[in-house]
């Protein structure tokens, strides 16, 4: 062989090498994962916590949850173990709506003041609508942007869900405007859909969870149990879903899209009315019509949200979100798998 080719074989070698070393990196957390089964229950335990929402982070192996009280993003182990991972205290009150965004690599999260918040002031309180972006890794800012700004009403604000499109586009819900917004990846933002139909009762929470199927986006009213279809090319053409058997969704929160196209979601009964309990939703004519083909009763009071998790399994939250309203937050949560 010559000293050409010697040195050809050399470099192949090397390749092969750190490609191996690539692949073993990137497949020793998938292996781990396998061998973790997803516990029954995971029963967290961190200071007046208050997690109204999460998103599981396959990258890492791991729940975040964004906390009302403290207005951080914590990594929460299967084995219940929790680590601050975001805290942005000159920007972040309160901590409603969380997705991951993975093309990215980087968690949304949306910022508002419901007067739980520790950093929650009287000139802040329902005037707050904004969304950051951290990176996933290292909890570093990446961008936030001010949505009540960008509505530019002058009205009260309360940035509560989000959606994120397959480019990393971002659809933010109002809970306290009849408003949803839409968010660039590079955090430029503009009101996609304002209608009046969508405005909460007096003294009621409006919209609030939010799914992207197909080109659309799936919106949950809280105070009424509605659900309505925003065609993403004609936002105008906004039309409420009929849902059979739609009396169960009075106060319906969180939302989440399943693989297999079906939405899952929680009821709650925060402030009396309503029932706590996981839904499950499933359409055949892309969500013009739907059906309610599950309502299973919540162990644990007043559910803000379902959480995937790891190999495809879903978990409900709840944070103990009564108890802080009430002005007496919690130390524990409760990620229960159903």
């Amino acid at each position: 062989m010559s000293h050409r080719q010697n040195r050809t074989a050399r470099r192949a070698l090397a390749a092969v090498a750190v490609a191996a070393a690539l692949l073993g990196t990137a497949g020793a957390l998938p292996a781990a994962a396998a061998a973790c089964p997803a516990p029954a229950v995971i029963q967290g335990r961190a200071p007046g916590l208050v997690p109204e929402s999460g998103d599981w982070d396959a990258a890492h192996h791991r729940f975040l949850l964004g906390s009302l009280r403290h207005g951080t993003v914590s990594a929460v182990g299967t084995d219940a173990g929790v680590r601050t991972l975001v805290d942005d205290p000159g920007t972040l009150i309160e901590i409603a709506g969380l997705r991951i965004d993975p093309v990215h690599r980087r968690v949304l999260v949306t910022n508002l003041d419901n007067g739980i918040g520790e950093r929650s002031t009287p000139a802040t309180l329902g005037k707050v609508a904004g969304i950051g972006a951290y990176d996933l890794d290292t909890g570093r800012r990446l961008f936030y942007t001010d949505l009540a700004a960008v509505a530019a009403d002058g009205a009260d604000h309360l940035a509560n869900d989000i959606a994120i499109g397959p480019d990393g586009t971002a659809y933010v819900t109002d809970s306290f405007a009849p408003v949803v917004y839409r968010v660039a990846p590079d955090g430029s933002a503009a009101v996609l859909l304002r209608d009046p139909r969508l405005a909460p009762a007096p003294g009621a929470y409006g919209l609030n969870g939010i799914v992207h199927r197909d080109g659309r986006l799936i919106l949950g009213k809280w105070d009424d149990g509605t659900l309505w279809q925003v065609p993403l090319g004609n936002p105008a053409a906004l039309r409420r879903v009929e849902v059979a058997g739609g009396q169960a969704l009075l106060h319906l929160d969180g939302l989440l899209g399943r693989p297999d196209g079906s939405i899952a979601g929680v009821t709650n009964a925060f402030f009396g009315a309503g029932r706590d309990a996981e839904v499950e939703l499933r359409s055949e004519d892309h969500w013009r019509t739907a059906r309610l083909t599950a309502v299973r009763p919540s162990a644990d009071p007043t559910p803000t949200a379902v959480v995937g998790g790891p190999a495809g399994s879903l978990y409900q939250l709840a944070g103990g979100l009564a108890e802080a309203n009430a002005g007496h937050p919690t130390d524990t949560f409760t990620l229960r798998r159903v």
